[in-house]
């Protein structure tokens, strides 16, 4: 062997790859890092669908309370509407009222049930 081979590459210490045990020991640490942030996200997420499950809840009831608000109040005016026309017919104003034809089981564009009008057809 040559001295002169020997020499001329010499091994420096910065040149070097870190040890195995060191790069390890960040991928590991980095693995950690990537598994605290998804357990945190996948919780994020729990919590997020089981916010908006309570939102459901409250909605559907708010709209069955809305929903039997609104037949309660049909019912009330459909039984004042039909104790007016009686009192209207036993005074004997029932020639100058004029009852609006109804169609049973109709629905106005609103899809609500009731009187339809006449149409013109």
């Amino acid at each position: 062997m040559d001295e002169h081979s020997a020499s001329s590459s010499p091994i420096h210490p910065e040149h070097r790859s870190p040890p195995k045990k060191e790069e390890n020991r960040t991928i590991d640490s980095r693995l950690a890092q990537l598994a605290e942030s998804r357990e945190e996200l996948v919780e994020g997420i729990q919590e997020l669908k089981q916010e908006l499950q309570n939102w459901r809840v409250k909605l559907d009831t708010q709209v069955k309370s809305c929903t039997n608000e609104f037949l309660e109040l049909r019912s009330t005016l459909h039984l004042q509407q039909d104790e007016v026309t009686s009192s209207l017919k036993s005074l004997g104003l029932q020639d100058s009222i004029e009852e609006p034809k109804c169609q049973e089981n109709s629905k106005n564009s609103e899809g609500v049930e009731g009187c339809s009008e006449p149409s013109d057809v």
